[in-house]
């Protein structure tokens, strides 16, 4: 499928197995179906040269050095929005995966003049160790849609994380990522409120997203309690004159 317009941005830290056996998967699927530019950045204290060897050569990766051992994610992807030059971006969680037609339809939606696109509706599955490691042996994805009544939903009922694409202009125009959220957790639906707030044009396509499980570790929950409540005030607080960008 030739989405050369589309520039699909990939941030990842390794740091247990399964998140480098997910990151493999994921680029070589994305190379697999898609004739589209793919930039992975790896963020980590030093460049230890594994997940360069293994991922395809098609995609551009970059190594950026960073001793914060919290993934500042809103941050870096302001970054390479800001680096890359294509219309149309895909910011994509390195451990999901959806349907290539569903990623197409997500591309021709902009194409078509939607500000936001999410190549998924409703259903954000989380597929469990065993289908995991089922697809990761077969590299099959009709395996996840054939059990997918087997599979916990993750932040249901209107999810709004794991990839989306974007007019690059509109992006930027909404204020892109907002860079108080520092570490994992609700700057998904923050975002989403606030281009609702904005009357951007927000489209969905039929079809599920999967998660692949992977242990989670200090970037991929809330650091502490007091973390969830400032989160959530700056979600409430979407689309009000809050200073996005700012820590």
């Amino acid at each position: 499928m030739d989405l050369n317009d589309t520039g699909i941005l990939l941030i990842v830290r390794i740091d247990t197995k399964e998140r480098l056996e997910n990151a493999i998967a994921i680029t070589d699927f994305l190379v697999k179906h898609f004739n589209a530019p793919i930039y992975m950045w790896e963020i980590d204290a030093y460049n230890n040269g594994f997940l360069k060897k293994l991922i395809p050569t098609k995609v551009k990766y970059t190594f950026c050095k960073d001793y914060d051992p919290i993934l500042h994610r809103t941050r870096y992807i302001n970054k390479m929005v800001d680096y890359v030059q294509e219309p149309y971006v895909a910011i994509w969680d390195i451990d999901v995966i959806a349907h290539p037609n569903q990623i197409k339809k997500a591309v021709e939606l902009l194409r078509n003049g939607a500000d936001f696109s999410y190549p998924y509706e409703t259903y954000f599955c989380e597929t469990s160790v065993e289908l995991r490691n089922i697809f990761l042996a077969c590299k099959d994805i009709e395996v996840l849609i054939q059990h997918q009544t087997f599979m916990n939903e993750l932040y249901a009922p209107c999810p709004a994380g794991g990839v989306f694409f974007a007019n690059r202009h509109s992006y930027i125009k909404s204020g892109k990522e907002t860079e108080a959220f520092y570490g994992w957790g609700v700057e998904d639906g923050e975002r989403y409120h606030r281009w609702e707030v904005m009357k951007m044009k927000i489209e969905r396509v039929s079809g599920p997203l999967f998660h692949l499980t992977h242990p989670r570790g200090i970037n991929s929950q809330m650091k502490n309690p007091n973390d969830s409540i400032y989160k959530n005030r700056l979600r409430l607080s979407a689309g009000r004159g809050a200073p996005w960008n700012i820590i």
